[in-house]
């Protein structure tokens, strides 16, 4: 009669017979330095899809892998490396762009999802010849060190000054009826899914109030 177990009806010979072999696996593959061949795995086929926005005011029209983030859209296809990958988990902001006016993390969307978007990097925000304000003021106040998370800081400053002049609270605000004012309180708690990891963020708030002209 078979001794079997509650997990799976394998006597216990069996059981000890495969405890055995995977002892014996092991010590051979110690000594020889040669693994087992594992099982063939199963290819997943490649899905492509044709997708058209609007990046920096160009039309641009890419055939890309299903699967492809936005951020790797622009840094990958387009070369536009001015956005940065910092944790790919949307926990830094260092990829945030803006879309169709308002920031996201572009490592968390995929490209498929902004047909016919309006894409803005930060490349798209100013040129060497013709900065931005709030890139002048980045400059002007050093809001940066590395420079690492600079492109998306600039972007998502930009997005809050708006988020404040159309009005849109925030954890911050004491009063969602009254008209929404920029303060050192409002931009902190706005700004606070983009980390520095210098620590620049005395400097960035100033820029960006410099802006703001508050």
């Amino acid at each position: 009669m078979k001794e079997e177990n509650s997990a799976g009806n394998i006597s216990r010979r069996e059981m000890l017979a495969g405890t055995a072999i995977a002892v014996t696996t092991l010590a051979l593959t110690k000594v020889t330095g040669v693994e087992a061949a594992s099982p063939p795995q199963a290819v997943v086929p490649v899905v492509s899809a044709e997708v058209s926005f609007t990046v920096n005011g160009k039309i641009q029209k890419l055939e890309i892998d299903t699967r492809t983030t936005l951020l790797d859209s622009l840094r990958e296809h387009l070369h536009l490396t001015g956005t940065k990958k910092g944790c790919d988990h949307g926990q830094c902001g260092a990829c945030t762009v803006l879309v169709n006016g308002k920031r996201i993390n572009s490592c968390l969307s995929l490209a498929l999802q902004h047909e016919n978007d309006s894409i803005t990097t930060i490349e798209g925000l100013g040129t060497p010849e013709k900065l931005h304000p709030m890139q002048s003021a980045f400059i002007k106040h050093d809001g940066y060190q590395c420079g690492y998370c600079t492109p998306g800081q600039i972007c998502s400053a930009v997005a809050v000054l708006e988020e404040i002049k159309a009005g849109i609270p925030s954890h911050a605000s004491g009063d969602l009826n009254a008209e929404m004012l920029f303060t050192n309180a409002e931009f902190r708690e706005r700004m606070s899914g983009n980390i520095c990891r210098c620590g620049a963020y005395s400097n960035i708030a100033e820029a960006a109030a410099e802006v703001a002209g508050a």
